[in-house]
């Protein structure tokens, strides 16, 4: 995972919040941890669908160190860990929410495809 070299600098309170979950895999990744109580690796990348591992571990990863998820190890054979939405992690279910009903509102259902959306979006549109 990249590291800085020097710290990153903010000129908006927006862009410190898209720094923590914008990007590519982070938003639906909160969206498909947001749904479920807690979710296993392998499940996980089943519902993101067309993510490498590479980069799902790097957001994992990304958002466990801002406390947005976190990992739970469970000492069993073979090892099992979960993941889930901390506290901090589902104040951030508004927010996501109040973006969503945005682009329902604005979007049309044939724009979207997954198994996610399937689930949990598409009958939002009717």
């Amino acid at each position: 995972m990249y590291q800085r070299k020097l710290p990153k600098e903010y000129y908006c309170t927006v862009d410190y919040a898209l720094d923590i979950f914008g990007g590519k895999w982070k938003p639906r990744l909160l969206c498909i941890l947001g749904h479920k109580k807690s979710m296993r690796y392998g499940e996980i990348k089943e519902q993101m669908e067309n993510i490498s591992d590479a980069a799902l571990a790097d957001s994992l990863k990304e958002l466990q160190q801002q406390d947005i998820i976190e990992r739970k190890q469970y000492n069993e054979m073979p090892i099992r860990v979960e993941y889930s939405l901390t506290n901090k992690g589902k104040t951030l279910l508004p927010v996501l929410n109040t973006i969503s009903n945005w682009a329902i509102k604005n979007s049309t259902p044939d724009m979207y495809k997954g198994m996610h959306f399937n689930d949990v979006h598409k009958d939002l549109f009717n």
